[in-house]
């Protein structure tokens, strides 16, 4: 097992004496903000698709919606509301409970820096996080030392990549610079090995299954994409970027669409069926720098992308070739951080992405903290920013769980999990009188004697009280 690492607590000094745990922007009852912290002068999209913050949480629409949830069930039920309605009402309370949202637990299992996060598709509460040595961790994080543990093979065996087979939740696909794709079970073995590089000159960068054409894709280093069938079987294999391949995705809805993402900054939408070369793509979207990432929002409708950077782009399926929202956002890339990528809300229409402050930025303030942003997906307007001063270093991924209501974050070594505030205590008390049980030695105060700071500190890193314990799959 890899030696564990205390979670790096940032020394970076920020102005006191605001502690706050989430940071929000006006318009939403949060405290000050500082000039051009939207993302340097807003959104660059057309008048027509904007209106003024008049009804909370800066959401884009031509009316305001309600702000009862009841209601809008109600008049969603009878006729009377349009599902869009229902939906930003939905969207809009949800906002408003981020302003509660505070850290839960974190863990820091690896002695090497994070590079993917996956949830599991079933398990709301179960996460698996890869690591640069190729660890890779299966984390219920609502119970204690319910941890399974794959150790991987060190310097060389960074995880590029990582989907849970959706024909066996229990079997996760692995795309890493060893130079293979495979697909690994929980305890470790390898289930099959998709494509194998047999050389350290090239190696795989990112992986995506669909279930519904039971085929899988991953790309490489030099800029081939492969397409196989679950069997193993090679479908196509060809050059379809000049340079490396940073991702690959599957439209959740019309699996036969790729949209594969390169750091020869460009970004192309492919027909499966139809590749013949690299002249075959449907859509080509070039950018002005390299990009990290490229993920069809969960209706399948749009797209979104992220450069090495400072900029965020939303394309739309009516119109693939230009797109729909720019959102300037700084998050530049150097050698040893993990890039950051935006993701989308599983629920609703926003977009989640780490904040990596540059002094070139415009609007940049001194000492500005590397927060968690969430923008809305139609305006692009920034509504949400979380940070807890203990955990100061760079959040490089950030997803939320399938049901919307608990954000994973990887920072360096560390992986952090947000909570709203009520959750956060009612779950903490129990992992508290759980630890208790098991350890007695830890506390012989009564519970309700613990200080906060203790039940922070027990609840999220219990590995000072006990080691982690593989375990059997989930």
């Amino acid at each position: 097992m890899a030696p564990k690492r205390q979670a790096g607590r940032g020394k970076r000094s920020f102005p006191p004496p605001d502690k706050s745990r989430c940071v929000q922007v006006p318009g939403r009852g949060g405290g000050p903000q500082a000039p051009g912290r939207g993302g340097g002068g807003g959104p660059q999209a057309p008048s027509s698709d904007r209106r003024d913050d008049a009804s909370g949480g800066g959401l884009s629409g031509p009316r305001e919606y309600p702000q009862s949830i009841i209601w809008a069930l109600c008049q969603h039920k009878q006729g009377r509301a349009p599902q869009a309605s229902f939906q930003q009402c939905l969207q809009q309370t949800f906002l408003h409970s981020l302003g509660s949202y505070r850290l839960f637990r974190t863990a820091s299992p690896f002695d090497r820096r994070t590079t993917c996060l996956e949830w599991h598709p079933t398990h709301p509460s179960t996460l698996a996080v890869g690591s640069k040595g190729g660890d890779v961790i299966l984390w219920d994080y609502e119970v204690l030392d319910k941890i399974c543990f794959i150790k991987g093979i060190g310097a060389g065996g960074c995880i590029t990549g990582m989907k849970f087979n959706p024909l066996n939740t229990n079997q996760l696909f692995f795309s890493s610079v060893e130079g293979s794709t495979i697909l690994k079970d929980f305890v470790g073995n390898t289930i099959r090995v998709f494509a194998r590089t047999n050389t350290w000159d090239n190696w795989y960068t990112s992986v995506d299954v669909s279930a519904t054409n039971r085929v899988v894709v991953t790309g490489d280093s030099v800029g081939n994409v492969i397409l196989l069938n679950m069997d193993g079987k090679e479908v196509w294999n060809l050059r379809l970027h000049k340079k490396k391949v940073s991702h690959v995705a599957l439209n959740p809805h019309c699996d036969w669409l790729l949209a594969t993402a390169s750091v020869d900054q460009t970004v192309k939408i492919w027909d499966l069926r139809q590749v013949r070369g690299k002249s075959c793509f449907l859509h080509w979207m070039p950018h002005e720098h390299a990009v990290n990432a490229a993920c069809f929002s969960p209706d399948g409708a749009r797209l979104l992308t992220t450069d090495q950077h400072s900029e965020i782009r939303v394309y739309s399926a009516s119109h693939w070739a230009s797109p729909q929202l720019l959102i300037p956002h700084p998050h530049r890339h150097f050698q040893h951080l993990t890039p950051i990528k935006a993701t989308w809300h599983p629920r609703f229409d926003l977009i989640t992405v780490g904040r990596y402050p540059d002094p070139n930025f415009p609007g940049f303030t001194p000492y500005e903290p590397r927060t968690v942003d969430l923008f809305d997906g139609t305006s692009g307007k920034m509504v949400c920013q979380l940070h807890d001063p203990d955990c100061s270093g760079i959040i490089s991924l950030n997803k939320f769980n399938p049901m919307g209501d608990t954000l994973a974050s990887t920072m360096g070594y560390n992986i952090l999990i947000w909570n709203p505030e009520e959750a956060v205590r009612r779950k903490q008390e129990g992992l508290i009188k759980a630890m208790i049980s098991e350890h007695p030695r830890v506390s012989p105060l009564p519970l309700s004697s613990i200080s906060e700071k203790v039940l922070m500190d027990i609840a999220v890193f219990p590995q000072r009280f006990g080691s982690f314990t593989q375990l059997g799959p989930f």
